[in-house]
């Protein structure tokens, strides 16, 4: 891609694409939407930890979960294996951020399911940064919570980048542009656009 060339990622980094949804003033970010479409366990650990760290720019405290179709080990595919990886290699570097994983999307954003499922999970309250196995998953996912569900979408928003960049889709209307320029000149000053 064209602005993978120009702008480049940062050294030893990839890049990856985080989509903010906004539903019922809630904000959940979704990752990675844009880029990889079978991530490793590192490059999942990377976008994880970048993605909180945007979701604090929000201020929004973040809940990290590593989505799956299997709960805490239910089952042993590839997979989930690949996302209990990621956790466990996020969770090293930092240990400050609340996340767990591998889940599924229900257990993840309704707590009391997760209690029920899952008492020794370390999430607090419904996970509000969701990171995906493949960029499948995560483009649909995001998708139908747009098109079918109503929720606003802001993004991409590129991490990983050497600057503060974003991408814009062929359809984005107005209010597209104004999310995404004031999203992309606030990490502009704080400097949040690496992982």
């Amino acid at each position: 891609a064209p602005l993978l060339e120009v702008v480049g990622t940062f050294e030893g980094r990839r890049a990856g694409g985080v989509y903010v949804v906004v539903q019922r003033n809630e904000f959940k970010f979704f990752a990675d939407c844009t880029i990889n479409p079978v991530p490793t366990p590192e490059y999942l650990a990377d976008i994880a930890i970048a993605t909180a760290d945007l979701a604090r720019s929000f201020d929004v405290t973040p809940r990290v979960a590593f989505l799956s179709y299997s709960n805490f080990g239910s089952s042993d595919g590839a997979g989930p294996q690949r996302m209990r990886q990621a956790m466990a290699l996020a969770q090293a570097r930092r240990p400050d951020l609340e996340m767990d994983g591998e889940m599924q999307v229900d257990t993840a954003l309704v707590e009391e399911e997760r209690r029920d499922r899952a008492p020794f999970s370390r999430l607090t309250g419904d996970a509000n940064v969701l990171i995906f196995p493949a960029l499948d998953a995560a483009n649909i996912a995001y998708k139908l919570l747009w098109r079918l569900g109503g929720a606003e979408v802001i993004g991409p928003v590129l991490l990983g980048m050497n600057l503060p960049v974003n991408v814009l889709q062929n359809n984005a209307s107005v209010q597209d542009i104004v999310n995404l320029a004031a999203v992309t000149a606030l990490r502009a000053q704080g400097g949040e656009f690496r992982f």
